[in-house]
């Protein structure tokens, strides 16, 4: 980029954001954090998707969108973790996987987060979904034969409270992980009192676990009750905050993973599969939440993103979906779980009225993390040496500069295998997706093919001609860039900072 066009683009994005801050100083904001959603399952970031999306491209046409944008992990918990501390998932103590529902939390008080930082800038913090970043079930006596030896009449601890989040009503994982009980903001809203599941052969688009139910939790209605749920806490908080008490709402969701159960009128309405019903009905409940903000009249300063935890899951049936001609990881190889960017390239979208220019679309690269360091860089907070490591701030993009200052992306996948770009080069440190496509490692590795691959994304986005053994000057620079990256505890500048593990790297 010339000088003289960053020096313009960034100034004229100081003008929108300083004229939106007289009007109101700190924006609400919404963190929209799709389940298994593909990059191409949405309009704005595949032109060939088949799959209607119109409140999603309106919201587009209205924003920025992101077309490079990357979950730090290819699965669940390890990104939503990276989206609320703005830290890569592998520097904690979860080195591969996901949690389960009963597992204890994974984000300790003391960690700094989104949450803590606009608390501390005066906002109201809510949490309204699919938590999975564990939390502290009360734990009976083995001899009680309660269902894992949870308590629900007794509260949960160490929930969304401890992480900078004034209040939260969700459920613990994944919709097809037990217990199926709703928490507000530590008490279970009604216990258990009968068990419940679908077997993958019964339903194989709407399977779910057994486990506990409770008498006030319907899995076809989680969605839209999550949305309702959302609409209220805005119009609760809607008048506080057109008088200076801004609110930000997190609002994971559990779609479209399994169990992909879409109600009337979206069942069958794609005339595709259950998935891309599933995402019609996502779509649509998003269009709600901007009703929602409109009626409230609180839209014109609201921060709103829209964006997925990983690409999509092999449960939405590639298969099927693609005698429709549609792909849910667009032109990109893999899908959920793997390395390749199938696996972790995701929609990412903006919309601020007051804030954004609309119809812009950048190119620059971005990772879920960088929420944090945005919300630091909006609101004005002090920056603190263990917070936000590996976060870079969006907001030149919201003004329309043409590239941020990330420079670097390391990405993860199920299996605890690393990637690690500069530019549109990539070195992915496996042989196979590191994931759930062919060829998995496993076999990968049988089959003898090189333990790492190296890709060109500005001629080769589809990840197929590895040019390791053609490049071995690359191959180092980026071993080098991940060496320092992971010994330094940050990408950011700063100290170095300790990583909550020793954390190892090179393919085995």
């Amino acid at each position: 980029m010339k000088i003289q066009t960053l020096i313009t683009a960034v100034f004229g994005g100081l003008c929108i954001l300083s004229t939106a801050s007289a009007e109101v100083r700190k924006p609400n904001m919404i963190f929209v954090l799709a389940d298994d959603l593909g990059i191409g399952d949405i309009s704005p970031t595949n032109p060939d998707c088949k799959i209607k999306t119109p409140h999603l491209q309106k919201m587009a046409d209205e924003g920025l969108t992101f077309l490079d944008a990357h979950s730090s992990s290819a699965v669940c918990t390890p990104t939503r973790y990276g989206v609320l501390t703005g830290r890569y998932n592998w520097r904690s103590r979860l080195a591969r996987g996901v949690l389960s529902g009963t597992a204890n939390h994974l984000i300790p008080a003391d960690r700094a987060t989104v949450g803590h930082l606009l608390q501390a800038q005066g906002y109201h913090t809510q949490m309204i979904g699919k938590w999975h970043l564990g939390w502290d079930w009360a734990r009976a006596d083995k001899s009680e034969k309660l269902w894992q030896n949870i308590d629900f009449t007794k509260p949960v601890k160490n929930g969304p409270d401890i992480n900078g989040f004034h209040g939260y009503y969700g459920h613990c994982g994944s919709l097809d992980m037990p217990p199926y009980v709703w928490v507000d903001t530590g008490h279970v809203t009604a216990v258990p009192e009968r068990e419940e599941g679908v077997d993958r052969k019964q339903d194989p688009y709407g399977w779910y676990r057994k486990g506990p139910i409770g008498p006030d939790f319907e899995i076809d209605e989680v969605l839209p009750h999550l949305f309702e749920k959302s609409a209220d806490y805005i119009k609760s908080r809607a008048e506080k905050a057109k008088a200076g008490e801004p609110f930000f709402l997190y609002l994971p969701l559990p779609a479209p993973h399994t169990p992909i159960v879409p109600v009337p009128p979206f069942k069958d309405a794609s005339e595709m599969n259950p998935y891309a019903d599933f995402m019609m009905q996502v779509d649509h409940h998003m269009g709600e939440l901007f009703a929602a903000l409109a009626e409230a009249g609180v839209d014109e300063d609201t921060l709103v993103f829209f964006t997925s935890d990983n690409g999509c899951s092999p449960e939405g049936n590639f298969g099927e979906l693609a005698k429709y001609d549609h792909d849910p990881s667009g032109i990109y190889r893999g899908h959920k779980a793997d390395i390749y960017e199938g696996g972790h390239r995701v929609p990412l979208l903006a919309r601020w009225p007051a804030g954004i220019k609309a119809g812009q679309v950048t190119e620059a690269v971005a990772c879920l993390t960088d929420l944090y360091e945005t919300m630091r860089d909006l609101t004005g907070a002090e920056k603190q040496a263990q917070a936000g490591e590996d976060s870079h701030s969006w907001v030149p993009l919201f003004a329309g500069a043409e590239a941020g200052s990330r420079e670097t992306l390391i990405s993860h996948s199920i299996a605890g295998n690393f990637s690690i770009r500069k530019d549109n080069w990539k070195l992915c440190l496996c042989a196979g997706s590191g994931g759930w496509s062919d060829p998995r490692e496993p076999a990968a590795k049988k089959a003898g093919l090189p333990s790492m691959q190296l890709y060109d994304l500005s001629t080769d986005p589809g990840e197929q001609t590895n040019l390791v053994e053609s490049q071995p000057e690359k191959v180092a620079e980026l071993l080098a860039i991940m060496k320092t990256e992971v010994e330094t505890g940050r990408s950011t500048a700063g100290e170095p900072v300790p990583n909550d593990r020793e954390v190892t790297y090179l393919p085995k």
